[in-house]
């Protein structure tokens, strides 16, 4: 493989190539005419064919530099924009961050977190990869985001974890239903209810499963849907119950159209973190995001 071509006899000829003047060329790159000339001999040995056509006064640019023209284009093209992007990331408060979040943050958590987050930060490009626990943690590994805000996984190696809150699971109900009425969950009857579940694939659905398995009782009717307002709204309309953390139905418990009871003696806990890769030398604009999902967790918890 050949040594790179140099930019700055790529420029001198891109630009020779469209005036077809070196005096032209040479005030456009505030070189001198012998300067320029003296690149594009340096070019046409580097690349061992001639490029331009010198007839008198005229410049014509021959086959070989016609086809090298459209990838001196491109790369000089390609080489502008990094140099913006970079120029762009070097400025205060401008840099990219990639978010992988489970849906409840992202319905309950992010907002409020990205809108301080503008406030100093208000050049930082965000994007936004929804999904469960397990799937972001394949983004992290993958460096396909840099930071993930889900339940703390099982298995921790690899991983920095920073813990912003703990949540409890209840049981959701209607005002109408039975156990809503007498203010106790009557356990005989907690396997003949029919649960809806806003995502039976989630890390929280296998929580609930195993913590009734250890309880000796399987939840045989369960419904999913695609959101935690679609589960709410079923229980609302008397369709069953659904297992929750009450700070995800503040406005709900408010109103009174939603009540919850305990799952038991024993709590079913949650832990909310930001996850990131272990090691990863963490940005200004990074620590200052997690720093205000710490703070916005406060309020939740």
């Amino acid at each position: 493989m050949g040594e790179p071509l140099d930019s700055r006899q790529l420029r001198a000829f891109v630009v020779l190539a469209r005036t077809l003047s070196f005096t032209r060329t040479a005030h456009e790159l505030n070189l001198t005419q012998s300067a320029v000339s003296h690149s594009i001999k340096a070019l046409e040995r580097d690349v061992a064919c001639r490029l331009f056509d010198r007839v008198g006064k005229t410049v014509l640019v021959t086959q070989a530099g016609e086809q090298l023209l459209a990838q001196a284009e491109k790369i000089l093209s390609e080489m502008e924009v990094a140099r913006a992007e970079l120029g762009r990331l070097g400025r205060w408060g401008s840099s990219r961050m990639r978010i992988g979040a489970g849906s409840t943050a992202c319905q309950y958590i992010l907002p409020p977190v990205l809108r301080e987050f503008r406030e100093s930060f208000a050049h930082c490009d965000i994007s936004i990869q929804p999904g469960d626990t397990p799937r972001n943690l394949e983004r992290l590994r993958a460096h396909q985001i840099d930071l993930a805000i889900n339940l703390e996984p099982k298995q921790q190696e690899a991983l920095d974890i920073r813990p912003i809150f703990s949540d409890e699971l209840a049981f959701v109900l209607s005002p109408l239903h039975p156990w809503a009425k007498a203010g106790k969950v009557t356990r005989d009857e907690i396997p003949r209810q029919n649960y809806i579940f806003y995502e039976k694939a989630s890390y929280t659905f296998a929580m609930i499963e195993d913590y009734f398995r250890e309880e000796g009782t399987t939840l045989f009717s369960t419904l999913e849907m695609g959101s935690v307002e679609a589960a709410k709204e079923l229980v609302k309309l008397g369709y069953g119950v659904s297992i929750l953390a009450p700070w995800t139905l503040r406005k709900e418990l408010a109103e009174g159209s939603l009540v919850t009871l305990p799952l038991g003696r024993r709590k079913l806990r949650r832990k909310w973190a930001v996850l990131l890769s272990n090691g990863r030398r963490l940005s200004l604009a990074e620590e200052t995001f997690i720093g205000l999902c710490q703070s916005v967790a406060e309020g939740l918890a």
